[in-house]
């Protein structure tokens, strides 16, 4: 990624990377701390590091284990395996800048599946207690911590000695090319995605697993589920679910086909999703809540409810990509503009840009269904902590920059045709505000 190519002032890009690079895998252990040791309070914790320093930080992060290694290593050759040998349905993604358009095997929701079945069959017929990866979460994270800064190391590597296709490049800066990658799709083999493996199977599987992990560990400490653990799960099951139903529409998001395979997206799938995006449920475990079911139900409605909305978003976009902008838009013909773009290698190309239904309101409008589903995932904890919001917030920050990124890309990309566009939806992501 070149300098006119960054978002941010490069100055601010280079120190933002830094700051991640160095204090977010820390973070991931200081978030698993103060959930499992501290009450789930961010005060405690900060006393602590406040008397210890440094010192502090180092007494309180797990060493890696054999029993964390032997976990994660069955879990990654289970999911390789799935994601290699169940059968799907041959699906194309977009054509990059420089013409090549990746093939995947959508086999997601069968992955997802076969995962669930196997995990719970496991714990049913006493042959493994789910509630070992509790027990040993700050172990498992920590060798996750250090073994996928390794593995993105070797991303880096592979950029430049075998990659996968032509759509790679150096920047000419190491700490860029770690970060943000070398690889837009790089695959081991012909047919072995390798961000499909981190984002998808790795990544958002074990978003299934752990609320459900979770569950088990809490009915065994105090013999009964309580109802915000419950809703909880419900919730974020229905949205994992959503997302292997919609797998392949994943794969023309940004995260697919425009960022490429580095820290940012691998590192970040692998650690940073299990621990912060399951961090409601990790508090939820020793701090039950009573809803009641009057609040509880009405919680679990509007998280429903707003998973719906965020798959509908992207339902309406995919068919009208799909019919070539003839399907209809609630109801009604789409209202659409037809923008011609040049790609890389000279070839003058065009996308239809739907300005109706959804993508009427705002230019990324799926984007506040999504917040306001991890919001009801997260407010069966209740307001004692901060800690259970500590997703949302970090949600929020991450599509607002998106949004910004992602509308910095197409305008870019469109010229004149998106300043139509903006014209035309003027908001970027809450329509009336934003």
């Amino acid at each position: 990624m070149a300098e006119s190519q960054l978002v941010h002032p490069p100055l601010f890009t280079y120190i933002s990377m830094l700051t991640l690079l160095t204090l977010v895998p820390p973070f991931v252990i200081l978030m698993w701390y103060t959930n499992v040791h501290a009450d789930g309070s961010v005060l405690q914790t900060f006393n602590y590091l406040k008397e210890n320093g440094l010192q502090g930080l180092i007494d309180i992060w797990p060493r890696p284990t054999a029993i964390a290694g032997k976990i994660i290593i069955c879990y990654a050759l289970f999911e390789a395996t799935l994601q290699l040998l169940l059968p799907g349905k041959r699906v194309e993604g977009p054509i990059s800048p420089t013409g090549h358009r990746p093939v995947y095997k959508a086999n997601g929701m069968a992955a997802y599946t076969v995962t669930l079945i196997t995990y719970l069959s496991l714990w049913w017929f006493g042959i493994f207690n789910p509630t070992i990866v509790y027990d040993h979460l700050g172990e498992i994270l920590s060798t996750l911590n250090f073994g996928s800064l390794i593995f993105c190391l070797f991303l880096y590597i592979k950029g430049h000695v075998a990659p996968s296709s032509t759509d790679h490049g150096s920047s000419g800066n190491i700490i860029v090319d770690y970060y943000w990658g070398m690889e837009l799709y790089p695959r081991i083999g012909k047919h072995f995605d390798i961000k499909v493996f981190t984002n998808c199977r790795f990544g958002m599987i074990s978003w299934g697993l752990l609320p459900i992990t979770y569950c088990i560990k809490q009915y065994e400490e105090y013999g009964s589920l309580s109802d915000s653990m419950l809703i909880h799960t419900i919730i974020t099951l229905v949205y994992v679910t959503k997302f292997f139903w919609w797998e392949a529409g994943y794969w023309n998001t940004m995260d697919i086909a425009h960022d490429r395979a580095g820290f940012y997206i691998c590192w970040g799938c692998l650690v940073f999703l299990p621990c912060m995006y399951t961090s409601p449920g990790m508090y939820l475990v020793k701090h039950p809540v009573n809803l009641g079911p009057q609040l509880a139900i009405s919680i679990l409605v509007a998280g429903i409810l707003c998973v719906y909305i965020n798959y509908d978003c992207d339902r309406q976009r995919q068919e009208f990509r799909r019919t070539n902008g003839k399907a209809l838009v609630w109801g009604k013909a789409p209202s659409k503009i037809v923008a011609s773009y040049t790609t890389t290698t000279g070839e003058t190309k065009s996308s239809l840009l739907l300005t109706s239904g959804w993508w009427g309101l705002s230019r990324h409008f799926h984007y506040v269904p999504e917040i306001l589903a991890s919001f009801f995932w997260s407010v069966p904890a209740l307001f004692n902590h901060i800690m259970p919001y500590f997703y949302v917030i970090y949600l929020m920050g991450l599509l607002l920059d998106r949004a910004k990124r992602d509308d910095e890309r197409c305008k870019s990309k469109y010229g004149k045709y998106w300043k139509k566009y903006c014209e035309k939806v003027p908001y970027r992501v809450v329509p009336g505000i934003y």
